[in-house]
């Protein structure tokens, strides 16, 4: 149980909780369903993620969901289990659209990244309990497929240009059509999306011995005299035929936001990821005035409301939210229909630091919408896989899922009781002058 008897060990953690019926239906004839217990599993298969498990009252019948907030991993825990967890007992867990919006308004204290994480991890356990119910896959239920699989990228990176280069070929040669390209900036320690893991993805994030965050230096000025003599590097070396993206991760102020698109057209980016911070939405007109290179923006974002500016006045044309942090499929669902609305595409977080059943709906989402555009994906470690399996395959430059009922992820309870929490913590960064900068 993550309460307070456990919280302080540094165990995998479990949470059971029980009540009394309080919404009670009957669906298509079946006999009437309900919430029985709500499990919140907390492990560390290679780094640490928040597994929701909602069982009900039909025998075998449960849904498994994912609540991982990369290095907040028990607030969302604690917020599962002491606040959200006793609100779901005895209601009918397909009724997904109404729990949705009790969890959501009936707080009050709406919003922000922890409720919604909290909110995403029961929201696709419940969505994965009725493909199941249905003895459909989540994507039948939303539509049905508009593709056979969904285009997706990988991340390329190294300490120089020729690094880069390499790690894209070797993308290339395993199938991918699309690679992000990131490299070491000269003189500053530490650059974002560059590490010397083998993993593609986010670093793992293991906390240094002092416990704290690590830090990383970041000034524009290098970073941006740099980057487009990759891009140009790239090309020559490469063609035009892979398609290459960039992301800036919220560092640059606009009028730097602005100029560095425009330095970057003749090179023909897939897009420009997240180039200025999500609290200043309005300054995307101003890059949008002055380059025409693509711009993907949102995996800050927690709410539909987030992406409405960005989307209706066409600033943007790719939403990147995550859905693991935005209450998962139900209102991934209106952003992509919103987005379809002004031509704007689908680019879903997808990271290493949320689990397989957030990776699996991206593609349950991608592939039965009509506006997607693309989608970041990991190849998550064998141990990862066998607590938590059922991510979806990767084919040729495409993500494909299992044609099963529910989402197709399970979680195996008595393993991931085998690795327990580890305290980590996400990168942070300075400028040489030692102040705060985004990182």
């Amino acid at each position: 149980m993550v309460g307070a008897a456990t919280l302080a060990q540094p165990i995998a953690a479990q949470s059971t909780i029980r009540g009394e019926a309080s919404m009670s239906t009957s669906s298509r004839g079946l006999p009437s369903l309900k919430i029985t217990d709500v499990r919140v599993i907390v492990t560390c298969p290679g780094r640490n993620y928040v597994v929701v498990k909602v069982i009900t009252s039909e025998p075998g019948l449960y849904g498994v969901g994912d609540a991982t907030l990369n290095g907040r991993e028990l607030a969302v825990a604690t917020t599962l289990e002491k606040h959200i967890a006793p609100l779901l007992i005895g209601r009918d867990p397909e009724a997904v659209e109404d729990i949705w919006q009790y969890l959501y308004r009936g707080s009050y204290w709406r919003g922000g990244p922890v409720q919604m994480t909290a909110l995403a991890g029961v929201d696709l356990a419940l969505w994965d309990i009725k493909g199941k119910r249905a003895g459909m896959p989540v994507y039948q239920l939303l539509g049905g497929r508009t593709r056979r699989g969904a285009l997706c990228y990988t991340h390329a990176n190294g300490a120089d240009f020729a690094e880069v280069e390499d790690q894209v070929r070797h993308a290339m040669e395993r199938g991918f059509k699309v690679v992000r390209a990131q490299v070491a900036i000269p003189g500053l320690e530490g650059t974002y999306g560059v590490s010397s893991s083998t993993r593609a993805g986010e670093p793992a994030l293991q906390t240094p011995a002092n416990g704290l965050p690590s830090t990383e230096l970041f000034e524009p000025g290098p970073y941006m005299r740099t980057v487009p003599k990759l891009f140009a590097y790239l090309r020559t070396k490469l063609g035009d035929e892979i398609e290459l993206l960039h992301d800036a991760h919220e560092r640059l102020a606009p009028v730097e936001a602005a100029r560095f698109a425009k330095e970057l057209e003749p090179y023909h980016l897939f897009y420009l990821e997240d180039p200025l911070r999500p609290e200043y939405k309005e300054s995307f007109r101003l890059i949008r005035e002055h380059s025409t290179t693509p711009i993907a923006m949102g995996e800050l974002f927690n709410t539909l409301w987030d992406c409405v500016p960005l989307i209706k006045e066409q600033l943007i044309d790719y939403i990147r939210c995550d859905l693991g942090h935005i209450g998962a499929i139900t209102n991934a669902r209106k952003v992509a229909a919103l987005a379809e609305a002004f031509q704007v595409k689908t680019a879903w977080h997808g990271p290493a630091d949320i689990g397989p059943p957030t990776h699996a709906a991206n593609v349950h989402v991608d592939i039965s919408i009509p506006n997607f555009g693309v989608q970041e994906m990991v190849f998550f470690p064998e141990i990862t896989q066998e607590v938590i399996p059922g991510a979806p395959e990767f084919k040729d430059g495409y993500m494909v899922v299992r044609d099963v009922p529910g989402l197709g992820t399970d979680v195996n309870e008595e393993l991931a009781k085998k690795y327990p929490y580890q305290r980590a913590y996400l990168p942070t960064a300075r400028r040489r002058d030692g102040s705060v900068q985004d990182w």
